[in-house]
């Protein structure tokens, strides 16, 4: 490999007769400082102290005197200010929340650019003032609080910096404007100190200014790692900042810079690969490695795997090959991408939900289901969260009201710090995560889990920094602002992976890359959206507002990421660049313009190859499931056969063989749930027990109008005990059950309605209510004998003749229930309700003996239908229909005994 860039810089310092251990060295990282370190040492023949190595950041906070302040202090430091002025209405801490953020983040761009701050605020108030213009002379009292606010930032911003230097504390930016003013008022802690500034490349005002000043002081040096192809293109984005430089300040009026090389059109390979999806590019990238590690002499060793999208480091640890033994992971993994982070915020949302009545069971359901909520339980002597939960589901109750958690309180310690029992204040709720955080350290010191203590010990850390703020500050936060701060927190917590820094592949951020060399590079995610990371503007500055006062747009922002990426690969011997050709909202857009920069560069023809990866995919004729009747088989087989064959049970079979081998002989059956809204056999509960109790008193009777009149008064009532008896925990009074309470009493109104219109010219008589039947059959070929039963609905005599009456809360139209071929009967599931009205009068007349019968339902959804009678060439059932439906029914048992016969899956 070629030399480095931290290496040349040395070399060259040697060279010119530099005493490098007396030099400090200001560097854009800290990691970047750890590679030099190394660098020094190899040259070195004894042990020695090593030089002074900084980065930026520390350079110029002890240049400035000032203690950094943490994000969260300096939003309620300037929430106090904001409390303060002069405005008629303040927003709540909520609101500022909203607001606040955006506010410090432009205080913190005016300051890094030394923008006199009365300039650029008074400007931007002006124009807001112009884009709310109005020919009426009086503005609204919202207008004007909306200006007033505007109007204030000037004010604002002053008292806000004023309180934070009376405690020699400031944010990024207040620390960089206090440093630049240091210097230029003599106060220089670095004044004997000699100076080299290496690798910089975007430098804001304050920065330049600082350099500028440290330049002018003879002995100082500063080398930029730029090659020329980009600095002598006047429109290469790579090279934008370090031409102005050269070409604006005074310390090159007679200087050349130092650091400019020619790599970049070196000899090299240039893979650019468009992988699906960011789980696939974390597959794609464990065999890269697998790849390097077995063609190279060195191994991986010199090997740098850049992540574009900080979100792919799960996935890509989960993907590196066991080949490859050793890693460093240069980035931490942030706590808001732990599994703990979900469990503690869902613990939070229980808390901000809770309703007056109660808890929802789709946040509970949610929070049950979390792995440190299922550990936390199964420490306990009764699992309180899945006895919780199979109750919710079992009682279908959408709320888990206070009342109902007293039932579990003696069960578990568990169930008060979970389910407290009024709605918590802010500092209350991080106590409780305090004690949770030490349930789970018992639990993970047990079982030796020596990651989740690592989670633990650093979400300790962050419940104790909330509450060491909250119990600082004379502000009420509630409890939902604790969530943002919450989340803020844990996005910039990381947790630190222990390796060797210089040793391995690394894994790490684009922005750690800066001023290291690698032999081989992988760069993943190079998407627009992501690199460079596009038009994201969160401030309040317009485009124009920044062009004016020289803030950066999101133009210098996309020559940053354009330096850097060049900047990575110009020295490399091998690099892999991947980028998803499947782009959404959450995985960048097309392929960055830097890729399409590469494969248009004529210069680099010759090394580049273009590929797409896509797994294979070949389509083949799915075979039809055949299950084989095993002894065992056929055992379960017989043994249903003699507890009884239901219709519903032989229509599963007609349907597809597959459903009957599953429900019925399987018993595998759909998850139990929450019905939040109703299904429809729970529909058809309902409306069967309904029918059924009101009724009920008039059986053996024949039906009169007074009789009817009874029943339709009594609708809302037993409708509403079914629901309970059916439903228990829901609410009919509001939501969508009010609405399906509505429908179900229309429905039986209707059918009572109707019923009443057919007493005028008919005699109906009631003989039997969802009473049950069974019939035993000894079929030829099946050597046991073979039960069917069922539940009919209504049996009644119908002037006279026996009528058998079905219940149908779905939609069934008169085709269904009519028989031209009696083969479908067995054959096509669509004649099924024809199937089971037939089988219902083959029960009843095996029961009775009785010939001429007739069957058919009402269908609720289309009950203006009336009655729906089967039908072959006659709607009265004979003897000679029900012997012919006996041997298409036996036919049908037979296939499901035969030995012979597999259970082939159909087509549905």
């Amino acid at each position: 490999m070629q030399q480095s860039f931290l290496e040349y810089v040395l070399q060259n310092l040697q060279q010119k007769g530099v005493p490098i251990l007396a030099y400090t060295f200001v560097l854009p990282s800290k990691r970047s400082g750890t590679f030099l370190k190394n660098y020094i040492s190899q040259n070195l023949d004894k042990t020695v102290f090593s030089p002074q190595i900084l980065s930026i950041e520390d350079f110029v906070t002890q240049l400035s005197g000032l203690n950094k302040i943490s994000n969260v202090d300096a939003l309620l430091s300037l929430y106090k200010v904001y409390k303060q002025c002069k405005v008629k209405e303040h927003d709540d801490f909520d609101t500022f929340l909203k607001w606040g953020q955006t506010l410090l983040q432009d205080f913190n761009e005016i300051d890094r650019y030394l923008i006199p701050s009365k300039d650029i605020l008074n400007y931007l108030s002006a124009v807001k003032e112009l884009n709310h213009w109005s020919l009426q002379q009086e503005k609204s009292d919202l207008v004007q609080n909306y200006l007033a606010l505007w109007g204030l930032l000037s004010e604002l911003y002053d008292a806000f910096t004023t309180q934070l230097l009376e405690h020699e504390k400031g944010y990024q930016g207040l620390i960089y404007r206090k440093a630049a003013d240091h210097i230029e008022s003599g106060i220089d802690p670095f004044r004997n100190t000699r100076i080299v500034f290496v690798g910089f490349n975007a430098l804001n005002t304050a920065e330049i200014r600082i350099i500028q000043h440290y330049l002018g002081h003879p002995g100082n040096h500063i080398y930029w790692d730029i090659d020329s192809y980009f600095l002598e293109d006047p429109v290469h984005d790579a090279g934008l900042f370090i031409r102005n430089y050269k070409k604006n300040w005074p310390y090159y009026q007679n200087r050349s810079l130092e650091g400019l090389h020619q790599s970049f059109l070196q000899t090299r390979n240039i893979n650019i690969t468009g992988v699906p999806k960011s789980i696939s590019q974390a597959q794609y990238v464990g065999n890269l490695l697998k790849r390097v590690q077995n063609g190279s002499e060195d191994g991986i060793q010199n090997t740098a795997l850049v992540l574009a999208d900080e979100s792919l480091l799960v996935p890509i640890l989960q993907s590196i090959p066991a080949e490859v033994a050793q890693v460093n992971i240069t980035m931490g993994l942030p706590l808001n991408k732990t599994v703990l982070y979900t469990f503690f915020l869902s613990f939070l949302d229980l808390q901000l939900n809770r309703s007056e009545r109660g808890w929802y069971f789709e946040e509970l359901l949610a929070f049950f289901s979390n792995p440190y909520c299922r550990t936390l339980s199964a420490t306990e002597e009764v699992d309180v969260c899945s006895r919780i939960g199979n109750d919710i589901k079992k009682e279908n109750k959408l709320y888990l009201r206070p009342q109902d958690i007293q039932h579990y309180r003696d069960q578990s310690n568990l169930v008060p710090i979970l389910f407290p029992n009024a709605p918590l204040p802010a500092k209350d709720w991080i106590s409780l995560c305090l004690q949770l955080v030490q349930h789970l350290k018992e639990d993970a010191q047990v079982q030796h889990k020596t990651l989740e203590l690592e989670y633990l010990y650093r979400f300790y850390g962050l419940f104790n920094q909330l509450q060491q703020q909250l119990a600082e500050t004379d502000i009420p936060i509630p409890l939902k602002s604790v969530k943002s701060f919450f989340k803020q927190l844990a996005a910039l917590e990381t947790t630190d992976f222990i390796g060797e820094p210089l040793s391995g592949p690394q894994i790490m951020g684009m922005l750690e890359s800066r001023n290291l060399d690698f032999e081989t590079v992988i760069i993943t995610s190079v998407n627009e959206g992501i690199l460079p990371s596009g038009k994201s503007n969160n401030s309040f500055f317009p485009f124009d507002i920044k062009r004016e006062f020289g803030l950066p747009t999101y133009k210098e922002k996309d020559a940053i990421y354009t330096y850097h990426f060049y900047r990575l690969i110009q020295r490399a011997k091998n690099v892999y660049i991947l980028y998803n050709t499947e782009p959404d909202v959450l995985e960048g857009g097309e392929k960055s313009r830097l890729v399409a920069q590469l494969l248009t560069d004529n210069n680099l023809s010759g090394y580049i190859t273009h590929t797409i990866a896509s797994p294979e995919v070949s389509i083949a004729a799915k075979d039809p499931v055949n299950i084989e009747k095993s002894d065992k088989l056929l055992q379960d087989i017989e043994a249903f056969a003699q507890n009884g064959f239901s219709p519903t049970s032989l229509t599963n079979f007609i349907r597809n063989p597959m459903d009957f081998y599953k429900k019925n002989l399987l018993k595998v059956y759909d998850t139990e749930e929450v019905e939040e809204s109703i299904a429809a056999n729970t529909f058809g509960t309902i409306i069967h027990d309904s029918l059924e109790a009101l009724y009920r008193p008039f059986l053996d009777k024949v039906l009169q109008k007074e009789y009817m009149k009874s029943i339709q008064n009594r609708i809302p009532e037993v409708v509403q005990t079914n629901f309970a008896k059916t439903l228990p925990g829901v609410d009919i009074k509001k939501g969508r059950y009010l609405l399906v309470y509505s429908v179900i009493q229309k429905y039986l109104q209707n059918y009572v309605s109707m019923e009443t219109k057919v007493l005028q010219k008919h005699e109906v008589k009631l003989l039997a209510l969802e009473e049950k039947y069974e019939s035993i059959m000894h079929i030829p070929g099946i050597d046991f004998p073979v039960k069917l039963k069922g539940t009919l609905d209504r049996v009644d005599l119908f002037d006279g003749a026996i009528r058998i009456v079905d219940y149908k809360t779905g939609r069934v139209s008169a085709g269904q229930v009519k028989i031209k071929n009696w083969e479908d009967l067995i054959t096509n599931y669509d004649k099924s309700k024809a199937f089971q009205l037939l089988c219902y009068a083959y029960l009843y007349h095996k029961k009775y003996n009785t010939d001429n019968i007739v069957a058919g339902l009402f269908s609720f959804k289309n009950l203006s239908l009336g009655f729906l009678p089967f039908s072959a060439r006659d709607t009265l059932i004979t003897q000679e229909t029900l012997r012919t439906f006996e041997g298409h029914l036996h036919q049908l048992i037979k296939d499901i005994c035969d030995p012979e016969v597999p259970f082939m899956e159909k087509e549905v």
